[in-house]
């Protein structure tokens, strides 16, 4: 890979001019090959010269507004425009409150307007000035010309002279993201992607995955013919407490792992953190399966990578009935709290569908003022978390699901007194690994918040029973630095890498865990130290259970990444990454604090490509075959899926 920063290569310019060609040829191809003949005639009627401009100003219109949409997914996401932003039409009111008030949209809009008609009054003189050239009296010249121009059209469309066409993949063979990025277009990027929208899964893959699975799961190989089943009972540990413990889950957003103080982030963002960090159980090579907070809260709840190509399985309603182990927390009261809109990605059909007795708390159920489209501040959700569980007599699992972190990264006016806003020169932002000052403040704030709920809670009766647990719902890609090795950065590992903390003084022991540990772990985890009997139909595994048993060493991450096509796995130190068609793959050391080896051992690269083919093929069969049990199932004596 081509470090961060390097300048990409000529031969991606050039590459990258192929694949404007074919956008070029396929909004032009038509009307030289159509437009010559009969009542279609460009020059010769004026309905078709009205039709053949409309045609362009409705070209010219999208492409304005493919490549705005671009240059806003790039800065935000940091990736290519996808099809993946269609499932945002599925929530285009919140969505659209999101987009007013984070960009000026009125001037954006102004400005599309503006350069659509720009390009409408050149189409138009462009078209007057070729009518009024006198046309060539050797017809034969005239065919020849128009012959010719549709052979280069063809050959643009298809985009090379050989066997197979021009493809979206062969920017990714310029070594490096600056290059493919710089090669491919919004409208390649978009429409190359909507390919990968359809579910389902192979059964015959799953079934040759299933030996592997089966012994990194626990279980038993079925007999050959039997359906593969993945449930299990995660029993509770001798002599577990008779009254179990109250849980509180935090899913912090973009809670990225090295813009935090626990990584030397050189400007202090979350000493609040840091400390709790200090006196708690912090596994700090823990990762998501994927980027986007919809499909975190998914593989959290569910245990499963959500590996639908385009739409969240949360959206997708053959997906919405799916078993949880939280629901079989069933001496818990169970709550979730949210500041704005649980219909968003329809994580409302997921939590109520699937958690018998939630209690449901998003924007409308609150006091405190909305601030602006995710609903109230994170402070206030907390304290209002705070003070709902205060009342509660029973055990209780609550989670809380914070947002400020995020676009448009707004602070309370109430609490910019307690708060301070910091300054920063521009290039120590960049160096803390921020694209701007507001997002810093915005990590800042949400370290503070944690403070207020943790000073909150201590003064609360539930404090000493309760087990905390930290999360975020993903990581923001991005340069680390020289504070973790540069494959971290390089292969996008900041993307997923996010703090996991258990704190719970005087119950849990304060450690710091270098196993590699994944979101779908955190519910066996959070049943294991709970001392709760669960149904286990995850891909997880109790990551305390794995410490005692071989220190951890036989953990897997998985990670698929929907804008890049690529799937991978850490294991044993090492991240292997290919993409979805099992074509060429990476491998790269990836364990902080350790010296990489020399060369990459042949059976890593095996090893890493099995394990992210047998995540990927079963996570997919899993998704539409973990379907939750009957009401009143005892998790102990529930059948295998």
């Amino acid at each position: 890979m081509i470090a961060a920063g390097e300048a990409p290569t000529a031969a991606a310019f050039f590459l990258g001019l192929r694949f404007d060609a074919r956008v070029v040829a396929a909004i032009l191809l038509p009307v030289l090959l159509v437009g010559r003949f009969g009542r279609f005639h460009a020059f010769d009627s004026r309905s078709a010269q009205r039709g053949w401009l409309a045609w362009l100003a409705l070209c010219w219109g999208g492409l304005v507004l493919l490549y705005l949409a671009d240059f806003l997914h790039i800065r935000y996401l940091q990736q290519r425009l996808n099809a993946s932003v269609l499932g945002f039409f599925g929530d285009a009111r919140i969505a659209g409150r999101m987009l007013w008030e984070s960009y000026p949209v009125v001037w954006l809009v102004l400005g599309w307007g503006g350069a659509t008609a720009l390009g409408v009054v050149l189409s138009a003189r462009l078209h007057r000035w070729a009518a009024n050239v006198p046309p060539s009296p050797a017809r034969r010249a005239q065919w020849l010309l128009v012959a010719g121009l549709s052979a280069a059209g063809v050959v643009a469309l298809y985009g090379r002279i050989g066997q197979y066409p021009l493809r979206w993949s062969d920017a990714y063979a310029l070594r490096g993201d600056a290059g493919a990025r710089l090669a491919l277009n919004p409208v390649e990027s978009f429409l190359s992607s909507l390919s990968f929208r359809a579910t389902g899964s192979d059964p015959a893959a799953v079934r040759a995955h299933l030996p592997r699975m089966a012994t990194y799961l626990g279980l038993s190989t079925p007999p050959a013919g039997a359906p593969p089943a993945f449930t299990r009972v995660q029993a509770a540990a001798a002599g577990a407490n008779v009254r179990p413990p109250n849980v509180v889950l935090v899913i912090a957003e973009s809670f990225s792992a090295y813009k935090t103080s626990l990584w030397d982030n050189p400007v202090n963002t979350t000493p609040v953190f840091r400390a709790l960090a200090a006196e708690g159980l912090l596994f700090d090579h823990c990762f998501t399966p994927h980027f986007g907070t919809a499909r975190g809260v998914w593989a959290l709840l569910t245990g499963i990578p959500d590996v639908s190509p385009t739409e969240t399985a949360s959206r997708n309603p053959a997906m919405v009935d799916q078993h949880t182990i939280l629901d079989d927390f069933a001496g818990h009261e169970r709550f979730y709290f949210l500041g704005g809109s649980a219909s968003w990605a329809n994580l409302r059909g997921l939590l109520s569908h699937n958690i018998r007795g939630l209690r449901l708390h998003e924007e409308d159920s609150f006091r405190s003022p909305r601030v602006d489209v995710w609903g109230i501040s994170d402070k206030n959700l907390f304290l209002e978390a705070d003070a709902v569980l205060r009342g509660v007599r029973e055990p209780f699992f609550a989670i809380i699901q914070t947002a400020a972190n995020h676009r448009p990264y707004t602070i309370a006016d109430e609490d910019l007194g307690e708060f301070q806003r910091l300054e920063f020169p521009p290039a120590e932002v960049k160096r803390a690994g921020f694209e701007s000052l507001a997002e810093l403040n915005a990590f800042r704030y949400m370290d503070f918040a944690f403070g207020k709920f943790l000073s909150a809670a201590r003064q609360a009766p539930y404090f000493k029973d309760t087990i905390f647990v930290f999360i975020g719902d993903h990581g923001i890609g991005g340069d680390a630095g020289a504070r973790l090795p540069r494959a971290w950065t390089e292969q996008h590992l900041t993307r997923y890498h996010v703090p996991l903390l258990f704190y719970a003084p005087g119950r849990i022991a304060p450690a710091r865990i270098q196993s590699v540990a994944s979101m779908v772990d955190v519910l066996p985890t959070i049943a294991g130290l709970a001392g709760m009997t669960v149904r286990n139909s995850t891909l997880g595994r109790d990551l305390l259970a794995r410490e005692r048993a071989d220190g951890g060493a036989g953990n897997v991450a998985f990670i698929i990444d929907h804008n890049d096509r690529t799937i991978g796995a850490l294991h044993g130190g090492w991240y292997g990454v290919q993409d979805f068609t099992g074509g060429r793959q990476q491998v790269v050391w990836a364990r902080a604090g350790e010296p990489a080896p020399a060369v990459v051992p042949p059976e890593a690269s095996a090893e890493l490509r099995a394990w992210s083919e047998a995540f990927h093929e079963t996570s997919r069969h899993l998704l539409l075959h973990n379907r939750k049990a009957a009401s009143g199932t005892n998790p102990a004596t529930a059948p295998a899926l």
